[in-house]
């Protein structure tokens, strides 16, 4: 058994900063801002740097280099869902810097673009005066895959005074390569600041520009100008981007400067051979409005996102505890990160997950599955944008299996799946898991949408995965299921559950809204088959891993969705006797995921905690798993797979899968309710609050 982290509060294994989606994605893997470079989520350096020049002396804040400028010492850091804030003291002075990115799910229009602000907060802390001024650069290593492709950079006058400057790739390869652990080459970054006395910007190399801020508190007069070049030579010989703030004498008040991070990458995803536009993009846009429009409403977000921050964490307080609070607080930013909001030919939002750190599979059904609480929970219209191109692309001639595909290909080409048998074969397909998952989702945004039309468009493909399951659901022979790293395995019966209550889901569904016979049919058997599974599956006090082998157990996750969706399928004593065996068999570090192995599942554990009855019951499942975000020595963001006896990772990180841990609050109906009404009725093209960008001439 663990031990609950003393504090209330939790370690980040990494720091989410700039979190817009799968490429653009920035984190610190350190306790400390100032101790390593700044990060991509696959762990290569792109860096970010910071300093800060108070009364003539420079101070390090973010960045191990250059390292002979000391550290101003961290004293805090506060991680929020949409905001990270460090703060330093040291030199007569408090530095407070803010990372926030504006991922409000019930505002598509902002929700998309892919912006991170950085705020910096400066005041006297010894009552004196004094002469500060602030210094930031991003390496041209955040535009290419590898540090010796070559960049080209420029300047971007975008109105109103605001220069912008702007690197990319010189050989401009546009969704010209896929996979997994790869970065971005295609498309532009940029970084603008709106105007003010004291600002300064350049682009050159790092080493000479760094020189040049600390020697005197002023940046190079002039570009490098020296194109195409390699991103980086050598270590410390990067070209970066600068800006630098003189804030002149800085006293008690507190002193603001803001500045935005863009990537504009023109073009998304190609799904089905056609190439898709970022969101944000779909009316013509371009980086000039996507800098202009971030900027302008810079003051409106910053009030939003700290309401939304102070709101959601209040809500997970209650419903969890601290604890859970600063665990959904770590996973908000990462789950929308990896996932990436397009717009379809005629401007309908599209939602592609990538399988981050896994195969790198994009829109893959059981990485929509775990992820689906956090995006019914706050706006089931992505639910929706993710649903839809796997439904269009299994009502297609050339799906041929009469079961639901597991992806679309490899990130970003969506263009037919990838994983396993493919289109060709059922080798190493997932027939059951996947069929199950996409009717369960279908169940569960009906509920949540009873208007929602994409259900309704597509039954007859979700009533032919229906039949599917009534014919091989129960009794599922030799196969994967989304747990794939544990292998093949028949007779599994977590994966009876998912059958059984998809079935009695959609049935409910279908029974619901056309009266179907069908549909009756479905709850039926649904009915029928849960009798047998207790039966069957029941080994002593607890159940079994399969129907054949008795002394195994493992977690039944899937059963939540019979608490979630009021179907009362399984009797409640069930839930509750697996509750009480899992307490009998935590490891110091989490509950595993069956007796096979010592290694546990985030998103399922928490899933399974959400069972219980009690509240004293979930948490102390979930208190070895708090424990292992605090103590595990892997520092990257967060991974849902680990080992229960050392807090080791076991594999994946920064996938979106960490948005099952919203399911404590979408168990909640009056949470649910409360958080899923706000994106009600919202436009798709315009903000609350905010204007949506002009429409201009397709760009």
């Amino acid at each position: 058994m663990s031990q609950t982290p003393a504090r209330e509060n939790l370690r980040p294994p990494a720091v989410p900063l700039v979190t817009s989606d799968p490429y653009f994605s920035i984190w610190s893997f350190a306790d400390r801002l100032s101790d390593d470079v700044t990060r991509h989520w696959t762990g290569a350096p792109q860096a970010l740097g910071a300093m800060v020049r108070v009364d003539g002396r420079c101070h390090r804040i973010m960045g191990g280099e250059p390292a002979a400028v000391p550290a101003l010492e961290q004293v805090g850091l506060e991680v929020l869902p949409l905001r990270s804030a460090y703060t330093f003291v040291g030199a007569g002075v408090q530095v407070r810097l803010t990372f926030m990115t504006p991922m409000l799910p019930d505002d598509l229009e902002v929700l998309a673009r892919p912006t991170t602000y950085l705020t910096w907060q400066v005041q006297s802390v010894d009552g004196r005066s004094h002469a500060v001024a602030l210094y930031f650069d991003a390496a041209a290593t955040l535009a290419v895959d590898t540090p010796e492709q070559n960049v080209i950079w420029s300047r971007l006058q975008v109105g109103d005074g605001i220069r912008a400057i702007g690197i990319g790739a010189h050989d401009q390869r546009i969704l010209g390569k896929s996979g997994d652990r790869i970065r971005i080459d295609w498309g532009f970054f940029y970084c603008a600041a709106p105007p003010a006395e004291g600002l300064s910007e350049v682009v050159g190399d790092q080493q000479r520009v760094r020189e040049a801020f600390v020697r005197d508190g002023r940046l190079p007069s002039a570009d490098d100008t020296d194109m195409p070049r390699r991103a980086e030579e050598r270590r410390g010989r990067a070209l970066v981007m600068a800006l630098a703030f003189d804030l002149g004498a800085v006293r008690t008040e507190s002193v603001t400067r803001h500045m935005l991070l863009a990537y504009d990458d023109v073009f998304s995803i190609e799904y089905l051979n056609r190439r898709l536009r970022p969101y944000w993009r779909r009316h013509g846009a371009g980086a000039d409005a996507l800098i202009r429009d971030g900027l302008r409403d810079y003051d409106a977000l910053v009030r939003r996102c700290a309401a939304f921050d102070a709101e959601l964490m209040h809500d997970m307080r209650r419903i969890g505890g601290p604890l859970y609070a600063h665990l959904g607080a770590l996973a908000f930013r990462q789950c929308l990160a990896a996932q990436k909001l397009v717009a379809d030919v005629d401007g309908t939002p599209l939602l592609f997950s990538k399988e981050n750190d896994s195969n790198g599979c994009v829109a893959t059904v059981d990485v929509a599955y775990p992820t689906s609480p956090l995006l019914l929970l706050f706006n089931p219209d992505l639910l929706a944008a993710t649903l839809r191109p796997i439904l269009a692309y299994a009502r297609l001639p050339r799906w041929r299996h009469a079961f639901a595909p597991h992806d679309l290909g490899t990130y970003p080409l969506a263009n037919g799946q990838r994983y396993g048998g493919g289109e060709e074969t059922e080798e190493r397909q997932m027939p059951i898991e996947e069929c199950g998952n996409l009717l369960l989702l279908a169940a569960a945004l009906a509920e949540a949408r009873p208007d929602e039309a994409c259900v309704q468009e597509y039954r007859t493909l979700l009533d032919s995965w229906a039949e599917y399951l009534l014919t091989h659901g129960y009794d599922p022979d030799n196969q994967l299921c989304t747990d794939d790293f544990a292998g093949h395995l028949a007779h599994n019966t977590n994966l009876s559950l998912k059958a059984i209550l998809a079935l009695a889901a959609y049935g409910r569904w279908r029974a619901h809204s056309a009266g179907s016979e069908a549909g009756e049919r479905y709850i039926r058997a649904a009915a029928d088959f849960a009798d047998q599974w207790v039966r069957e599956a029941a080994d002593g006090d607890h159940f079994r891993l399969a129907f054949d082998r008795p002394g195994t157990w493992s977690q039944k996750y899937n059963l939540v969705w019979d608490r979630l969706l009021h179907l009362d399928v399984l009797p409640a004593e069930v839930a509750q006797r697996e509750i009480a065996f899992y307490l009998s068999h935590l490891n110091r570090f989490g509950l595993p995921l069956d007796s096979r192995a010592p290694w546990a599942k985030l998103d399922w554990t928490v899933w399974t905690a959400t069972l219980a009855e009690r509240e004293e019951d979930f948490q102390a499942l979930m208190e070895p798993l708090y424990a292992f975000i605090d103590q595990s020595p892997d520092r990257v963001p967060l991974t849902d797979w680990y080992l229960t006896t050392d807090a080791r990772r076991r594999g994946f990180q920064a996938r979106s899968v960490v948005g099952g841990i919203f399911i404590k609050m979408l168990a909640d109906p009056a949470l649910r309710r409360k958080w899923a009404d706000r994106g009600r009725g919202r436009s798709a093209t315009g903000s609350s609050g905010i204007p949506g960008p002009q429409r201009r001439g397709r760009a």
